[in-house]
C-alpha cells in the first residue's frame, strides 16, 4: 500500500505528546500506530463485554454507556491505553440493550463519537447499541446462494429499496421498507406481477441494492418516517449498520437487522443474488464524521494548503492508502458479506480508492466465496493521490477480478450523458459504430485500433442507464425532438439488447424493463417519491417492453456465446461483419463458448429505413430472435426492417 505524501500539518490536531511528537500526517505514522489485531470495536458476551478503540492521537478515552437511545449517560468509563494506539476496557456482566459511544481528549478538547466499527446502532445512529448478533438472525437463516460460475453469467438489476413499493398501485404492504422487497404475490394494476415477483419474473440473477448502511440523519431523519422524504443514500453515516429508515421500527437496534437478512434470505430462496451498493469513498461531513472525531486528520484526505481533498464532489474523499483506512475498508465489505450474506459489491466512485486496497478487498473474498462480484465506478477522477495509484479504468489491468462500468459504450449506444441532446447509434447519430464494437468486445484489447481498458470481459460492466443522470427513456426524449414514441421505442428496446448481447456483465436499472422516466430530472437523489417511485401502471401500460425484457434475459442465458469467460475467446471467436452506417453486425463462431449453435449472426440496426446485408456463407441462417424485424431473408441477404435486433443461427 502507497502512505500519503507528507504534508504540513495547517491545524492543531492534538499534543503531540500522545505520539512521541509524529504528526498523522507524517510519513512514519502508520509504521508506528497502525494496528493488526482482530479485535477493533465491541466484542460481546453475556457474561461481559470488550471495547476495543484506536485512537492514538488521544491523551484521554471514555466508553459511555447509555440506557437507551436518547437518555442521559448512565456510566463513564475510562478506558486504558494499550498498544499501537489502541484503548481497551472489558465491562463485566449482560449489556445487551445498552448503548454507548467514546469520547477521546485531542489536546484541551472531548469528543464524543460512535464506534466506527458498529454494527448495530441507535434511530439515527447516533449511538452505538449492544446486543447479540445471534439474535437478529431469521428463523431461516441459510449459507445457501443461488449458483453463479462466472461474472459474466449475471444479469444486474439496479434498485432503491424505497422506489419498489412507494408507489400507490405496487399492491406491497410494507411500503418502502425491507420486508417490502421480501413479499411474494403482490399484485398491480391489470393484475401485473409486482416487486420481488416481478423481479425474479424477468429472469435477472443479481439485485443491487442502492446503499442500505446507515447514511446521514441530514438525508432521511429516521424519527420523521410519516413525513414525505427521499434520498438514495450516498452520505455514509454508520458503515456497518443497516439503515434504519427502511426497518418497521427503526426505534429497535436488532430489528433493522434481523428484516435486512430476512429480505436478504426472501430474495436467495427466489434465485436472486444481492449486491450492495458501498460508498467508502467519502463521509457524509469530513469534520463531524466518527473517523474525524476520533482521530483527527487521519481518516480522510487533505491538500498541501490544509484544505480536504473533493474529488467525490462531496466534500471530502477517504484516505484509503493510509492502513487504518485501508483495513476498514476490507473489514468491512468482509463483514457485510460474512453477516449478511451478500453477493457482490458495487464500489461508488471507485477510482477515488487506491489499486492496493481493491486488489485486498478482491483477495479476501476469494479466500471466503470467489463467486461474490466486485463492481464499480472506476471513473479517471482528480484526488489527492498519485495518479497510478488510483483504481480507475487506467489501472484495470492491475485490478483482475474488478468490472468497471464502461462509460464508453454508454455513451456510445445513447449519446453523451453530459450532452442532453447529443445523440447516440441508436438515436440516429453517426459515427459511433468502432465505439459501440469495443464495448460487444467486452471492453478487451480486440485488434489494432479497437480497445478499451479491459484485460478479460468481466471487467466490462455494460449498461445505458442507472440511478444517475437521465433515465434512457428521458435522454430519448431530450435529444430525438420531433420523433414518434413508437420509434423511440424501438431505441430503447435496441439499446437493451446491445447491453444483453455484449461480452461482458450487463446490468439494467429498475424500471428500464417499461420505459421508466423521471419526468426529465435528471438528478433524483432527493427529488420527491412520485419522481423516483416505480410506476406499476407504467409496467402495465408497457407490457410488451416487460416481455421483451424478458426475452432478451432468456437469450442470453441460452447462448453461452454471449457469455464468453476470457479475451482469448472473445479474439478467437468474436467476427465483425460487414455492415452499412448506423449498423453493426458481427458473429459469434464455432460453438462460441460452448453454444449449441455452430454460428450466430447477431445485427443492431438503428437506421429507420432498414438496412440490407450480405450474410457470411457458413451454412443455412435460421430465426432466432427479431422476427418482426425481417422484412426478407433468402440468397444470403438480410433485409431488416426498421430500429432494433436481429439474431440468426445456423445450428
Amino acid at each position: 500500500m502507497s502512505v500519503q505524501k507528507e504534508m504540513k500539518e495547517p491545524i492543531d490536531y492534538g499534543d503531540p505528546a500522545a505520539t512521541s511528537g509524529i504528526s498523522v500526517f507524517d510519513r512514519n505514522f502508520d509504521e508506528l500506530f497502525s494496528y493488526d489485531g482482530e479485535d477493533l470495536g465491541l466484542t460481546y458476551s453475556a457474561s461481559g463485554s470488550a471495547f476495543c478503540l484506536w485512537a492514538p492521537t488521544a491523551q484521554e478515552a471514555e466508553l459511555v454507556l447509555y440506557p437507551s437511545w436518547k437518555d442521559a449517560a448512565q456510566r463513564q468509563i475510562p478506558m486504558m491505553r494499550d498498544v499501537r494506539g489502541t484503548w481497551r476496557l472489558s465491562v463485566p456482566g449482560d449489556l445487551d440493550g445498552m448503548f454507548y459511544t467514546y469520547r477521546v481528549r485531542i489536546g484541551e478538547l472531548w469528543n464524543e463519537a460512535v464506534d466506527p466499527y458498529a454494527r448495530a446502532i441507535g434511530v439515527n445512529g447516533d449511538r452505538g447499541a449492544i446486543l447479540d448478533l445471534r439474535k437478529t438472525d431469521p428463523a431461516r437463516w441459510t449459507q445457501d446462494k443461488p449458483p453463479l460460475e462466472d461474472p459474466v453469467d449475471a444479469v444486474i438489476y439496479e434498485l432503491h429499496l424505497r422506489d419498489l413499493s412507494v408507489h400507490p398501485a405496487s399492491g406491497i404492504k410494507h411500503t418502502g421498507k425491507y420486508l417490502g422487497l421480501a413479499e411474494a404475490g403482490t399484485r398491480g394494476p391489470e393484475g401485473i406481477a409486482t416487486g420481488l415477483d416481478h423481479i425474479a419474473s424477468l429472469g435477472v440473477t443479481h439485485v443491487q441494492l442502492l446503499p442500505i448502511y446507515d447514511y446521514a440523519t441530514e438525508s432521511v431523519d429516521e424519527t420523521l418516517l410519516t413525513e414525505p422524504h427521499y434520498n438514495w443514500g450516498y452520505d455514509p453515516k454508520n458503515y456497518n449498520a443497516p439503515e434504519g429508515s427502511y426497518a418497521s421500527d427503526p426505534y429497535v437496534p436488532g430489528l433493522r437487522i434481523r428484516e435486512l437478512k430476512a429480505m436478504i434470505q426472501a430474495l436467495h430462496d427466489r434465485g436472486l443474488r444481492v449486491i450492495m451498493d458501498v460508498v467508502y469513498n467519502h463521509v457524509y461531513d469530513g469534520f463531524r464524521v466518527n473517523f474525524t472525531k476520533l482521530v483527527p486528520g487521519y481518516y480522510l484526505r487533505y491538500k498541501q494548503d490544509g484544505r480536504l481533498s473533493n474529488g467525490s464532489g462531496c466534500g471530502n474523499d477517504t484516505a484509503s492508502e493510509r492502513r487504518m483506512m485501508s483495513r476498514f475498508i476490507v473489514e468491512s465489505v468482509l463483514y457485510w458479506a460474512r453477516e449478511y450474506h451478500i453477493d457482490g459489491f458495487r464500489f461508488d466512485l471507485m477510482g477515488l480508492h487506491d489499486v492496493g486496497t481493491m486488489n485486498e478487498i478482491r483477495r479476501r473474498l476469494d479466500d471466503l466465496d470467489p463467486s461474490i462480484i466486485t463492481i464499480g465506478e472506476g471513473w479517471v477522477m482528480d484526488t489527492e493521490l498519485a495518479e497510478d495509484l488510483r483504481a480507475n479504468q487506467c489501472q484495470a489491468n492491475q485490478m483482475p477480478g474488478i468490472g468497471h462500468f464502461n462509460d464508453g459504450f454508454r455513451d456510445a449506444v445513447k449519446g453523451n450523458i453530459f450532452l442532453h441532446d447529443q445523440k447516440g447509434f441508436i438515436s440516429g447519430g453517426f459515427g459511433f459504430e468502432r465505439n459501440v464494437k469495443a464495448g460487444i468486445a467486452g471492453a478487451i484489447y480486440y485488434g489494432p485500433g479497437l480497445g478499451q481498458y479491459a484485460q478479460e470481459p468481466q471487467q466490462s460492466v455494460n449498461f445505458v442507464e442507472c440511478h444517475d443522470n437521465h433515465t434512457l427513456w428521458d435522454k430519448l426524449v431530450l435529444s430525438t425532438a420531433g420523433a414518434e414514441d413508437e420509434q423511440r421505442r424501438a431505441m430503447h428496446h435496441l439499446a437493451s439488447a446491445m447491453v444483453l448481447t455484449s461480452q461482458g456483465i450487463p446490468f439494467i436499472h429498475a424500471g428500464q424493463e417499461f420505459l421508466r422516466t423521471k419526468d426529465g430530472v435528471e438528478n433524483s437523489y432527493k427529488s420527491p417519491v412520485e419522481v423516483n417511485w416505480l410506476d406499476w401502471e407504467r409496467c402495465a401500460e408497457y407490457a410488451e417492453s416487460v416481455a421483451y425484457m424478458k426475452q432478451l434475459i432468456a437469450l442470453r442465458a441460452a447462448h453461452p456465446a454471449f457469455r464468453l469467460r476470457t479475451a482469448e475467446e472473445i479474439r478467437d471467436h468474436l467476427v465483425f461483419e460487414d455492415a452499412p452506417a448506423q449498423a453493426v453486425a458481427f458473429t459469434l463462431r464455432d460453438h462460441a463458448g460452448g453454444d449449441s449453435a455452430e454460428h450466430l449472426y447477431i445485427l443492431y440496426n438503428a437506421n429507420p429505413e432498414g438496412a440490407a446485408l450480405k450474410l457470411p456463407e457458413l451454412g443455412t441462417w435460421d430465426i432466432v430472435f427479431g422476427e418482426k424485424q425481417i422484412s426478407g431473408l433468402e440468397g444470403g441477404i438480410l433485409t431488416a426492417a426498421g430500429i432494433g435486433m436481429i439474431v440468426l443461427a445456423v445450428n
